[in-house]
């Protein structure tokens, strides 16, 4: 049976911005929300799920992870800009708690 593998993006309030891919999209949202991992999402409290996208195969994923790795800033915010204007937190998509307010 072939896994769900997962590319998303992540961004703080100011909309600093941290991409990913990972096989467990909750799991790694939460990670995010408590600092699981030091570094650039705890010090820049990214921890809004605004961006993902699901793929079939690991191959897939990782192609399209690095793609989007390679794309400027603003492209990648137009990404999230064509669907989700709003820049809301994703997160009840995945069974989380929303961090928006209202």
């Amino acid at each position: 049976m072939a896994k769900t593998l997962w590319v998303y993006i992540m961004a703080s309030r100011t909309r600093r911005l941290y991409l990913g891919c990972t096989s467990s999209l909750p799991r790694r949202v939460l990670q995010h929300r408590t600092a699981y991992y030091r570094g650039h999402t705890a010090k820049y409290r990214i921890e809004r799920l605004v961006w993902y996208e699901a793929h079939a195969d690991a191959r897939s994923a990782v192609r399209r992870e690095r793609e989007l790795k390679g794309w400027l800033r603003a492209r990648k915010v137009a990404l999230v800009e064509s669907e989700n204007a709003g820049w809301r937190d994703l997160a009840p998509d995945v069974g989380l708690p929303s961090l928006d307010l209202g």
